[in-house]
């Protein structure tokens, strides 16, 4: 009990001066406090609620009409062979893989909170088919590293967490039923008083945008982390300019920020980071960052998700795609990162 007690004290002892700092340095740098949570705030308005919401909103409805056993009879036939999952697991694995993050996280929760899905289910959709989406992929991510293929890496953003999640359904989660009974014992247990379409979609949608400004918080905080490392470069500089320590590698001092930022907010960070290094930015992207990890624990924090099982596969994949850089780097050598 009194190591216990120790280790509390010691972790809010650690809290407290973090966010002592981070307010001492907001009031003493406003201008770039005001710029970092201003830049958060314009990639939420203008990338993510254009891009995320709508999809949101869609989905809430179908999961609470029931409707996603349907809509995920598209592709079952076509997925059922090789993953032998349920419908409405397809249904997850689709919107996750094609809306993108967090809505493979969301879909699976919406699912898990309505019994259209088991524990074990949502936890074996985590580990997998909650990635960067691939209109953000394309559309934002590849023109921003100047990169002209598409092919190569698509397959190493999607390509490979597919396979992962393949090769886990028929080892780790060998055992998760798909039979046609399970499926009408969760359909019955989602049995409840009926409510209208337009009530339905009243849910959704405050769901939804509470979803969003949730997400957008997120998005500004991470993005205001970047004083830490910035403040802290100014005064390495500040230290070598004024000779207090011997002059170093200047250039690798002030690219620090930059290479930090993408940890902790994905999106922004690649905005600072640009083409510089594109090979690292790619690395990055199967993790997701601190700000993703952040908004997936806010998600599935009511369930019995683990968050340390999420964080444990996506430095997993993270590793896969090191591996796949370097077999590229290796047996295509001519065309690798064009």
């Amino acid at each position: 009990m009194t190591r216990s007690n120790n280790r509390f004290r010691v972790k809010k002892m650690i809290y407290t001066v973090f966010f002592l700092v981070l307010i001492l340095l907001i009031l003493t740098n406003s201008q770039k406090s005001t710029y970092y949570a201003l830049y958060g705030l314009n990639l939420w308005f203008t990338k993510m609620i254009p891009s995320l919401l709508p999809f949101m909103i869609l989905s809430g409805i179908m999961v609470r009409l029931q409707l996603t056993a349907g809509f995920a009879s598209l592709m079952h036939p076509l997925l059922h062979p090789i993953w032998r999952v349920r419908k409405n697991v397809t249904y997850a694995m689709i919107m996750g893989f094609l809306c993108g993050f967090p809505m493979g996280a969301r879909v699976t929760c919406d699912l898990l909170d309505r019994d259209m899905i088991s524990n074990k289910e949502a936890n074996f959709l985590l580990t997998f088919c909650n990635n960067i989406g691939p209109v953000y992929f394309t559309g934002f991510v590849l023109p921003l590293l100047k990169r002209t293929q598409i092919l190569p890496y698509l397959i190493g953003m999607y390509g490979l967490p597919f396979l992962y999640g393949l090769v886990l359904r028929h080892t780790v989660y060998k055992s998760m039923s798909e039979t046609t009974s399970n499926q009408i014992a969760c359909n019955q247990k989602t049995i409840r008083k009926p409510y209208s379409i337009l009530e339905q979609i009243d849910d959704a949608i405050n769901s939804s945008v509470q979803g969003i400004l949730s997400l957008g918080g997120y998005m500004i905080l991470f993005n205001l982390l970047n004083i830490i490392p910035a403040s802290v470069v100014d005064l390495v500089l500040h230290a070598i300019n004024t000779k207090i320590i011997v002059a170093g590698k200047v250039h690798f001092v002030e690219a620090l920020p930059a290479l930090i930022a993408p940890i902790l907010e994905i999106t922004g960070g690649l905005g600072f980071l640009e083409d510089r290094i594109p090979l690292y930015s790619l690395l990055l992207l199967p993790f997701g960052g601190l700000s993703c990890m952040a908004q997936t624990y806010s998600i599935i924090r009511r369930s019995n998700l683990s968050i340390h099982t999420y964080v444990y596969h996506k430095l997993i994949l993270t590793g896969i795609t090191v591996f796949y850089y370097v077999g590229w780097k290796i047996f295509f050598p001519l065309n690798f990162l064009l």
